[in-house]
């Protein structure tokens, strides 16, 4: 995306992107042995950890229909992987394979420059939670996005 606003596909950039595999388990199989065996027999996931998260959540996404928008200012370190739409607002998603904190997403919401960015999503290892400005899910409530945006949306 050239700017995080909407409408998405006004702001899409096709030079922009980031690429995934359709099936992150064909994804470990293009491994070479040595990293095959650390992930598979002694289940260090290492270097590979960050992008086999954001390959599951991209692979989740686009399975409940959402075409998947990556955003990175050319100026700054501010880099968002995904992005999805309710009916009023834009919404960052964070994957986060650590316990980190979630700087970019953090900016995205707090900054005015970002006006159509009203609150959003992280999914990590910990628990269900909201912090007045974005809501944490664990990874296993990644096929249920779409599912939660809806029902949100009646409320």
């Amino acid at each position: 995306m050239n700017f995080p606003e909407l409408p998405l596909k006004g702001n899409y950039d096709e030079s922009k992107y980031k690429l995934y595999f359709f099936d992150t388990g064909l994804l470990v199989a293009q491994l070479d042995e040595e990293s095959h065996l650390d992930l598979r027999a002694n289940k260090n996931l290492g270097v590979y950890k960050g992008a086999l998260y954001e390959n599951i959540a991209a692979e989740a996404f686009v399975k409940q229909g959402y075409p998947l928008y990556y955003y990175k200012r050319e100026d700054s370190t501010l880099e968002q992987d995904f992005f999805v739409r309710d009916i009023e607002s834009l919404i960052p998603i964070e994957v986060k394979a650590t316990s980190g904190s979630s700087k970019s997403l953090h900016t995205l919401i707090t900054s005015d420059k970002y006006s159509d960015i009203k609150y959003g999503i992280k999914f990590t290892k910990g628990n269900v939670g909201y912090n007045d400005i974005f809501y944490t899910f664990p990874y296993f409530c990644l096929f249920l996005l779409k599912r939660y945006l809806n029902i949100k949306m009646k409320f």
